[in-house]
């Protein structure tokens, strides 16, 4: 399985700080972004802590298939779906103690996507709350994650179309992130990949700011991945860049 990878992140326009956090593990082929929120620093906190907890988890049971997990598996998954599950849980506890034992941290948490791609082709796609996975191919593009936002709530339950949800005022709600409670679910997906696909994961800067028709025109001009990812982050900042982007591709290349 040949691939190539690229992450990237930016502050935005109207931010003083950067509370995204991304990780790319080449070895463990692991690939996450975390859109952290909360007070002061908090946010950058708890999506640090995320992103920490996860790689070293990922690395550690590559490593040592033996070590004891904080979590007991799900017999519905399999072990490498299962490693990607129970790390995001691990950080969802990491996050909400260190809320619970610092008045400063009080209410953090942050969303997280993260990928993890087998030897095989397989992927899965890990996510809790509103930070996106899309597919790309052959010009055309297709969101494979279902936001866990009060937005989508009403568009599912059919009292809101898409198109109304643009101008909705409390569409940044989040139902469901990381440091919110003790237990937190998680939503896991297996997919198939082929030759040519794009996987790329995104906090909400990237994909509130840029429509996916712009999304298509950029990842099929773009060159490399690098050329992909600056002109993605490029265009939400050119868009109002009103909040911090963050964007991790991943490209199936044989």
């Amino acid at each position: 399985m040949k691939f190539s990878c690229h992450g990237k992140t930016d502050v935005g326009r109207k931010r003083e700080l950067n509370e995204d956090s991304f990780a790319v593990l080449d070895t463990e082929r692991v690939f996450v972004v975390a859109d952290g929120m909360g007070g002061h620093n908090a946010g950058e906190v708890a999506s640090s802590i995320a992103i920490e907890t996860i790689v070293k988890f990922s690395r550690a049971t590559s490593e040592d298939e033996e070590m004891t997990w904080p979590y007991k598996l799900d017999p519905g998954l399999s072990l490498e779906a299962n490693k990607l599950k129970v790390g995001i849980k691990f950080a969802n506890r990491k996050i909400f103690r260190a809320a619970q034992g610092n008045a400063s941290y009080s209410g953090m948490g942050t969303t997280v996507v993260a990928m993890l791609l087998l030897e095989n082709g397989t992927l899965y796609i890990a996510h809790v709350g509103d930070s996106r996975a899309y597919c790309y191919f052959d010009g055309g593009i297709k969101q494979v994650t279902e936001d866990h936002s009060l937005v989508n709530e009403y568009i599912k339950a059919g009292q809101m179309t898409p198109e109304q949800a643009r101008n909705f005022p409390h569409k940044n709600v989040i139902m469901r992130a990381l440091g919110m409670k003790e237990n937190v679910l998680v939503d896991v997906q297996e997919r198939s990949t082929k030759r040519g696909e794009v996987y790329f994961a995104c906090s909400d800067g990237l994909s509130d700011m840029v429509t996916e028709e712009e999304m298509v025109a950029i990842l099929s001009e773009a060159k490399t991945l690098k050329e992909a990812a600056d002109r993605l982050i490029d265009r939400a900042n050119e868009n109002g860049g009103k909040d911090n982007i963050s964007v991790v591709l991943l490209r199936i290349d044989e």
